[in-house]
């Protein structure tokens, strides 16, 4: 149990949370980019009437999407771990502090539902 009894200790946590959010978004988005990039440069040697062979570039697309939503939960739970921690002083009353929770757990299952997307597709 901490025993700083000042709220900006679980306001740093949230901030913590929501910077492994966006590095877990950045991460998606560039698995996104390399696989559509491989689908482009198939379109651009002329294999339009070939059979969609992406290969490599959808492998290590949807590897990055997976790594982002791996990092979205283990942060939710490092984050759910820190908030054990404190003292009922060191959260606001009335503080709803599963928001940034939810917003980490919403945002892994879109990517795993657009990782499932580029698989199928």
């Amino acid at each position: 149990m901490s025993y700083l009894n000042d709220p900006r200790v679980l306001f740093a946590a949230e901030r913590t949370l929501l910077a492994w959010n966006r590095t877990a978004i950045a991460l998606m988005g560039f698995g996104f980019l390399v696989e559509r990039f491989g689908l482009f440069l198939h379109v651009i040697m002329g294999h339009q009437a070939e059979p969609l062979h992406r290969g490599i570039s959808l492998a290590i697309g949807v590897a990055f999407i997976l790594l982002g939503v791996a990092m979205l939960v283990v942060s939710v739970d490092q984050f759910r771990r820190v908030v054990k921690t404190l003292g009922e002083s060191e959260i606001p009353s009335g503080y709803w502090i599963h928001g940034a929770i939810l917003t980490n757990l919403a945002v892994a299952l879109l990517g795993l539902i657009l990782a499932a997307y580029l698989l199928l597709l």
